[in-house]
């Protein structure tokens, strides 16, 4: 028998051992492609029972794209001074936030560039009035690299910054800015950025203030397999020192292949010829699969239908995902390097769940159920 037979049956046995990384890169170098979805999709029933796939009503909102970090894979960010750069208003965001409101939507996701020429007095009194206004909405807001900018300009600790955002009405605080939590591969596409152990720090803060938090990888920078296991190892870590805590942890873990068409990073590789850089369908369900086999504490596994489109999505679904995403409403940093669907209808997402056999099912930032669809049809909202 082959180690990655030997490997995925272990998987599949009632009481499956954690699965190390060596095994872990072993089978998503060597596994077929059928047989790793299907250990995959055998642990997400046990691990997340039922036959639901949850999706959300949301919207990202990029209040600037002014930083000073200058990713170079990232097409969005304009430094300082420059004619493109923007910082939007309080009414602005809070229109952006009635418009979520009028669909039924329970969160934002907001987060931007690191802005140097934003006192820090500018964050809690936004979070503070959009609390007020919008009481119903969850604020998740800020990544951990902005979190570290904010610190920076404001000259309190990243922990104090968290508890003074928390009392101010933040809810959470995205996976944004993870990338891929190796600094090896990390100092070759964003040196300002910091190390990794600084973003799983931020997010040891915020999970131990009780905020929701999500992990997220961006793959395809030309790193290979085992610096995407030592990456997803990380976030496993974390996750089982929170949790002894009774911290909250991570809710969830998304996944995605850098899109490349638009931006340095990727017009760069194609000068010097590099054919490592991305990853295709075929790469990303194997992705998908070894994260949700390997990711023994953490329930949740969201597929990407912003960068892989909804088909890849809805396979995903087989492939370990239960959860679809959300609606979005508006993405301006992944469209910014190359996707070109920036929204899904609820329609969409709740006929996507049902045509792979699942039952749609509406939650919140938190992953609680807000509604369950059962057997029924779709929505037909836009």
């Amino acid at each position: 028998m082959t180690d990655w037979m030997t490997i995925l049956e272990a998987q599949l046995s009632t009481d499956p051992p954690i699965l190390t990384v060596e095994d872990a890169e072993k089978i998503y170098l060597q596994a077929p492609l059928s047989e790793l979805m299907y250990a995959a999709s055998e642990r997400r029933k046990r691990q997340v029972p039922g036959n639901i796939v949850t999706y959300m009503i949301d919207r990202n909102i990029n209040y600037t794209n002014i930083c000073t970090i200058n990713c170079n894979f990232c097409s969005f960010y304009r430094s300082p001074g420059h004619d493109e750069g923007y910082t939007q208003t309080l009414d602005q965001i809070s229109t952006r936030i009635h418009e979520l409101e009028e669909l039924g939507g329970s969160r934002i996701l907001m987060q931007g560039g690191v802005n140097p020429s934003l006192p820090f007095e500018w964050y809690t009194e936004l979070l503070s009035e959009l609390s007020m206004r919008h009481p119903s909405i969850a604020l998740d807001c800020f990544s951990p690299i902005e979190i570290e900018g904010i610190a920076e300009v404001s000259g309190l600790s990243t922990i104090e910054v968290l508890s003074r955002l928390r009392e101010s009405g933040m809810h959470g605080l995205p996976g944004g800015g993870a990338e891929m939590l190796v600094d090896s591969v990390r100092n070759g596409i964003s040196p300002k950025k910091g190390s990794s152990e600084n973003w799983i720090r931020v997010m040891g803060e915020a999970q131990s203030l009780g905020l929701t938090t999500s992990a997220t990888n961006v793959f395809g920078f030309g790193e290979n397999v085992r610096d995407r296991i030592e990456h997803m190892n990380k976030i496993r870590i974390l996750q089982e020192r929170s949790l002894s805590k009774d911290y909250p942890g991570f809710t969830s873990f998304i996944s995605w292949p850098v899109m490349l068409e638009n931006n340095a990073f990727g017009k760069l590789g194609s000068r010097r010829g590099a054919t490592n850089l991305g990853a295709g369908s075929v790469e990303y369900l194997r992705h998908v699969s070894v994260s949700r086999l390997f990711m023994n504490n953490i329930d949740h596994i969201q597929s990407s239908w912003p960068t892989m489109g909804l088909k890849v999505a809805q396979i995903a679904l087989t492939a370990g995902a239960d959860d679809i995403g959300s609606t979005m409403m508006e993405e301006n940093v992944v469209s910014a390097s190359g996707t070109t669907k920036t929204m899904a209808s609820i329609s969409e997402l709740e006929e996507s769940i049902l045509n792979c056999g699942f039952t749609p099912a509406r939650r919140d930032s938190d992953y609680n159920i807000l509604e369950n669809l059962g057997a029924g049809e779709p929505h037909l909202e836009v």
